[in-house]
This record gives C-alpha cells, sequence and structure tokens, in this order.
C-alpha cells in the first residue's frame, strides 16, 4: 500500500510532459474522477484521434514490434508515440510524421490539404480512446475492468508486476488504418478517401459515445467511495454488490430465455462474489 501511495505522489507530482502540455478535453472528466479517488492513478491518456501518418523504416519497425507484443505493453508502445498532442501538423516523430492529427470528426478537404504534403508512405488512422490507470488492490482493478468492458471498451484488461505494481487498460478494437500513399503518390481515388472518412467520422462519434458511457456508469460505481460515513468494509460490500449486479445483467442479455430462478443458480455456482470478480482480458506476472 505505501508503494502504491508513493507512486501516486510522485505521479501526480510530475509535470504534463506531453507536446500539448494538457490533457485530451473529452478525457479530462474521466482522469480527474480517476485521480480524486483514493485506490487510482492514472498514467498515461488518449481521447482518441484521426491522423495522417507519414512513415519510414523505423515507423515500419514499430508497427511490427506492437504486432508482437502482448496487448498492454503494445498500448505503452503506441501510447509513447502518440501521447505527446498539438492540433498542428509536420510533426515529426522518430522518423514519423503526422501531417494531419485531430481529436475531432474531419472533413475531406482537410485530408486531401494534408496529402499534397506527402513525399513518402502516408496512413489514415483512427486510434480509439485509451487509458492507463495504476490501482492500489485488485479488487480495484477489477470494479474499474468490469465499468470499462459494459462500457464498450472489450479490449481492457490488467496486468501484475512482479512488485505487486497493478495497472489496468481501458482499450477498444475498433480502429482504423488505411494506406493512402506510396512515395509521395496517391493510391487511392479521391472517392474512396471520402468514403474512408465518412467510416473514420464514424468511429469518432462511436468512440466519443463510449467515453461518456464509461465516465457516467464510473461516477455510479465509485459513489460509495466517497461517503464519508462509509468503512472501508463498506465501501468493499457495496463494489462487490455493483459488480454482482453487472454480472447478472450480462448472463441475462446473453440468454434471455432463461428463466431469473436459472441465473440465480448460474451465478451461485460460481461461488461468492469476490471469486465472480476475477474477469480479465490478460494477467502477466
Amino acid at each position: 500500500m505505501a508503494a502504491f501511495w508513493r507512486r501516486k505522489a510522485q505521479r501526480l507530482a510530475r509535470a504534463d510532459g506531453s507536446r500539448k502540455g494538457a490533457l485530451d478535453e473529452r478525457a479530462a472528466a474521466v482522469v480527474r474522477l480517476l485521480n480524486g479517488r483514493a485506490p487510482f492513478c492514472t498514467t498515461s491518456s488518449c481521447s482518441g484521434r484521426l491522423v495522417l501518418a507519414q512513415g519510414s523504416a523505423a515507423g515500419r519497425f514499430f508497427i511490427q514490434a506492437q504486432d508482437r507484443a502482448s496487448p498492454i505493453c503494445r498500448d505503452r508502445l503506441i501510447d509513447s508515440l502518440r501521447h505527446q498532442d498539438t492540433s498542428g501538423c509536420g510533426i515529426h516523430k522518430k522518423n514519423c510524421t503526422w501531417l494531419m492529427v485531430t481529436h475531432e470528426t474531419c472533413i475531406k478537404d482537410d485530408v486531401m490539404t494534408a496529402l499534397e504534403k506527402a513525399t513518402g508512405d502516408v496512413v489514415l488512422k483512427f486510434e480509439p480512446f485509451v487509458l492507463h490507470v495504476l490501482c492500489q488492490e485488485l479488487q480495484d482493478a477489477q470494479l474499474l475492468h468490469s465499468v470499462a468492458v459494459n462500457s464498450g471498451f472489450r479490449n481492457s484488461g490488467i496486468t501484475v508486476g512482479k512488485g505487486g505494481k497493478i495497472m489496468m487498460a481501458v482499450r477498444s478494437t475498433h480502429c482504423l488504418e488505411v494506406p493512402l500513399s506510396h512515395k509521395g503518390k496517391l493510391m487511392v481515388s479521391e472517392e474512396y478517401i471520402d468514403f474512408l472518412i465518412h467510416v473514420a467520422n464514424q468511429k469518432m462519434e462511436e468512440n466519443i459515445r463510449r467515453i461518456d458511457r464509461f465516465y457516467k456508469r464510473l461516477e455510479v460505481a465509485l459513489k460509495p467511495a466517497i461517503s464519508t460515513n462509509s468503512s472501508p468494509s463498506e465501501e468493499m460490500e457495496s463494489r462487490s454488490r455493483y459488480l454482482h449486479r453487472r454480472k447478472r445483467r450480462t448472463v441475462q442479455e446473453q440468454d434471455p430465455h432463461t428463466s431469473p430462478k436459472d441465473h440465480r443458480e448460474e451465478l451461485e455456482h460460481e461461488g461468492d462474489t469476490e471469486s465472480s470478480l476475477g474477469v480479465f482480458a490478460e494477467m502477466m506476472i
């Protein structure tokens, strides 16, 4: 516990190391909500973005490296490149140039204008919301994981390091990465680019909805923790009840034809509430 508090104090005392120097607006509410709760400390975040990236051999190596990495490590590789934010263009990052980057939906004119600057291989990317959270206890990570998955971030996962460091990654899979030009030459039609922009904007809109849903459900899940009259054991029980309700609702959604009695028997068969919390996307020791 002392190690967690030391890490949290050190993390919150650091200046924002990103190029932007501030949180993404859409991620800010979630980050502040979590950092305001004792068991959590966010370590990195991105609200989601549309990017025109021009890469080189180093960029290709990065893509190969992230494919070989485990899901959480891959997120950290991605985060190391994209956490630094700016609304400008022509940003150079490890032999990769961002010709355009936005956290909002985009229009065709902006994409075509940015493509005029291309001299190499260019891809259009949509990268969804990602958040990494240091958690005090495993049950705290499990609570956060449950809320994330039920909000649409179904690729979320938990890792436990050798020193007991517990990290929770909130992420989803609705990404997009499409090559547009090769050696500065546009390889697709403008009609296809128009179609891609429509698809990317739809993904951005869905990303925004998921962030809003995640924040609202997180508020509900963490509400017991802000009661000054609640003891730690009462807060634990409240969290367990929340996760138990989410589990029951998930079972009902998966098999709507099963009777309530069958649902209860299925949940009881899984053991007590504490054991039913162990839902992981990954566990790395």
